[in-house]
């Protein structure tokens, strides 16, 4: 692993740290077990899908709301199919 990798993944698991446990418990393991496997542009739609406010996040992860955004809404359904693995 590169020191840019390094501090990319140091930055992600920060960036997953959210204050829901919900979104912790999704983003947390999906980062350290999955994130790797990602191809380019996938990474870079997850990292953009951070930047979403937990609220929105939180209701489009418990199926309260889907995202308008088809790119997100993909990488929303990608990390839940991998929790339901």
């Amino acid at each position: 692993m590169t020191v840019f990798e390094k501090k990319r993944a140091a930055r992600l698991k920060w960036a997953c740290r959210r204050g829901m446990l919900e979104l912790d418990v999704l983003f947390m393991p999906f980062v350290e077990e999955a994130f790797d496997d990602l191809s380019f542009d996938d990474k870079e739609l997850f990292e953009r899908l951070l930047t979403c406010d937990d609220p929105d996040l939180f209701a489009w992860f418990m199926g309260h709301q889907a995202c308008e955004d088809k790119e997100l809404n993909r990488m929303v359904h990608i990390i839940l199919d991998r929790v339901k693995v």
